[in-house]
């Protein structure tokens, strides 16, 4: 058996043991860059180190950290009550308003399953209060947070951008944020009509009567505070220094998250608990051993195998079904970590159009998010108050199931067949 071949297969088991065995990938990754490294490839500790993504580690925790201080302080509480008051109680309106939340909380640097936590479990109890399917909250919620997941300065925009941009591959940022935008817009507005969204228009929260306790802490918790409002003119800061002034999203935003610690030590004391580790450690070692894979040259290896199919677009719709299969019931960010640098070689034939091929396999990789098995499926089900939690697994897999079969093949036909760039 090849070094090439077997590289492969530890990096199928590790996906395997991570989904199976709720062990991180991330360490498992780690675990495996030493194995394959020292025992198959003969590399030593500085040639394995070599594929660490240092600079993506400082986003993740800058802009976790961040973050963790605006939920800390109540900066996102703050935001989601007024994205309600916004709409002055029409229920009609509140899945879209989760749905535009979730996908600007993403698209200024939230990682999706944090933004899916913090507006996850207040979308489900309007769904309970309201009568709203809780499928279509959870849906409208994850692909909200997808939506939005690709923006220039956003966690997964940087990590594929990065990607692209390491592998020496034409790329577009954005046109992978209005893909993956657009694509999940479209589900949801599927979704709000077959499970019910339009009949919503029938209610008036407004006119259920006068406010409640829970009502009335709410409103409490939504005034703006000096920590709160210098929190929202960090994100501002955030948004301009990367955008206008092209500073580091990760440098930026963990000066800004140490700036506000400084001022609010009390609000922020156990904001670095809260960073994303296990999402540091998740990416952080899937690159590490795609970085070994690249070493000994598995990544051309696998490459050439996916363009001798002989047919380059159906290589690419395997590839797309591959992706999206794979993260039903793993770490999407993982998914597109090891699968974007295995197509490079396929992609430098110039057969297909790297563009597109990167913007359909990160859409198809990440759009499937809402299976049960994922971890945003998951905070979905775990967030539902006062229902069938079999039933609503149920539905989630099936929902997640259709997903699955039905968006990469779209995808596939919207993005790579058209030739883009």
């Amino acid at each position: 058996m090849s070094a090439e071949l077997i590289s492969i297969l530890v990096l199928v088991v590790v996906f395997v043991i991570a989904t199976t065995r709720s062990i991180n990938m991330g360490a498992l990754a780690f675990a495996a860059a030493f194995g394959v490294g020292e025992l198959v490839a003969d590399l030593d500790a500085d040639k394995i180190f070599a594929g660490f993504p240092g600079d993506l580690f400082v986003v993740l925790v800058g802009v976790t950290y961040l973050f963790a201080i605006a939920r800390s302080n109540g900066t996102t509480d703050w935001l989601v009550h007024a994205s309600i008051r916004l709409v002055r109680g029409r229920v009609v309106l509140i899945p879209w308003v989760m749905f535009v939340l979730t996908g600007a909380l993403t698209a200024i640097g939230a990682v999706s399953p944090a933004a899916v936590a913090i507006v996850a479990p207040i979308a489900l109890s309007f769904a309970a209060r309201y009568a709203i399917s809780p499928l279509l909250m959870g849906a409208m919620v994850v692909h909200g947070a997808q939506g939005g997941g690709f923006s220039p300065i956003s966690i997964y925009g940087t990590i594929v951008n990065g990607i692209v941009e390491r592998e020496n591959l034409p790329g577009n940022e954005i046109t992978l944020f209005l893909a993956s935008l657009v694509v999940n817009l479209v589900i949801a507005a599927v979704v709000f009509v077959l499970f019910g969204g339009l009949k919503l228009r029938k209610v008036d929260a407004l006119a259920e009567g006068g406010p409640d306790d829970a009502d009335k802490a709410a409103e409490a918790a939504a005034r703006l505070t000096p920590a709160r409002i210098a929190t929202l003119a960090a994100l501002v800061a955030l948004v301009v220094a990367v955008l206008a002034f092209d500073l580091d999203a990760g440098l930026t935003s963990i000066t800004l998250a140490v700036l506000l610690a400084a001022c609010w030590p009390e609000d922020s004391r156990n904001a670095v608990s809260q960073i994303a580790w296990s999402t540091v450690l998740l990416i952080c070692g899937v690159l590490t051993y795609v970085g070994v894979l690249d070493q000994m040259g598995t990544i051309d290896w696998a490459g050439e195998g996916v363009s001798d199919i002989g047919v380059p677009l159906l290589s690419a719709v395997l590839l797309c079904y591959i992706g999206a299969l794979v993260s039903a019931f793993a770490s999407s960010v993982g998914i597109m970590g090891a699968l974007i640098p295995l197509a490079v070689p396929f992609l430098a034939q110039g057969e297909i159009g790297a563009v597109g091929m990167v913007a359909a396999l990160a859409v198809s990789a990440t759009v499937v998010d809402v299976s049960p098995f994922s971890t945003n499926g998951a905070l979905v089900l775990a967030a539902a108050p006062g229902v069938d939690r079999e039933r609503f697994f149920r539905q989630l897999m099936v929902y997640g199931g259709i997903v699955v079969a039905v968006v990469p093949a779209v995808v596939w036909l919207a993005l790579v067949v058209p030739d883009w760039g």
